[in-house]
């Protein structure tokens, strides 16, 4: 009986070392990338390290390059809570030496933060409804406003608002790509009254043509 079990038990034994094979090169495989799991618009879910399409749900299961913005579950415990309840954002510019200094402040204390680039006019007009001014680097951390760049200032409210006095964070997290304050919308193209004639005659070819951009400046927020 013993001499006939001792195979089975072998064999299984090889089989869990074989999984735990794959699924060590697989975390090795992956290690520097986002992995999404993919909704499609039909239900179908894959898995990806590609950045999802239009229309597809996403949630990001794996915390790597650059390329992906980490959930708040990526989070230490003690910095998930004070993150969710003060979050940290950054508005910046090219050329722009305080704000380079303020984000390797954040970096280098750890602070999960996301940055905004104003560097059109709508920017800049959207930073001065938000600020009430042009200046940068400009910093929230909840509904605090920090104008200009100062260490002792920076981490007087980092402090006051709980995050801690020095990283906690996981060595692969990454915080989100920096984004334009406000984003480029394109608008759909006016339909011309002779190709509205073309697809009903009875038409009327001097109708104008209804506005479909609700925000002309495209400003969000």
């Amino acid at each position: 009986m013993n001499t006939l079990n001792r195979p089975r038990i072998s064999t299984r034994s090889a089989l869990a070392g074989a999984v735990c094979a794959a699924m060590l090169l697989l975390c090795g495989a992956a290690q520097g990338q986002v992995i999404y799991r993919i909704v499609s618009p039909d239900g179908r879910v894959t898995f990806s390290d590609k950045p999802p399409l239009a229309g597809e749900n996403a949630t990001a299961l794996g915390v790597g390059g650059r390329q992906g913005a980490p959930t708040s579950a990526s989070l230490p415990p003690e910095l998930r809570q004070v993150a969710g309840k003060y979050p940290v954002t950054l508005y910046t510019a090219a050329n722009c030496v305080p704000c380079g200094q303020g984000r390797e402040l954040l970096g280098g204390r750890g602070i999960p933060f996301a940055e905004r680039v104003v560097g059109t006019p709508a920017d800049s007009a959207a930073l001065q409804r938000i600020s009430g001014d042009t200046s940068l680097p400009f910093l929230t951390i909840g509904s605090q406003q920090i104008k200009g760049f100062s260490s002792s200032e920076w981490n007087q409210f980092l402090d006051a608002a709980g995050y801690p006095g020095s990283s906690v964070l996981p060595a692969s997290y990454r915080n989100p790509l920096p984004t334009p304050l406000v984003a480029v919308q394109v608008a759909a193209p006016t339909a011309r009254p002779e190709d509205a004639q073309k697809q009903n005659p009875a038409a009327v070819s001097n109708q104008p043509a209804a506005d479909s951009v609700a925000n002309p400046a495209g400003i969000k927020f």
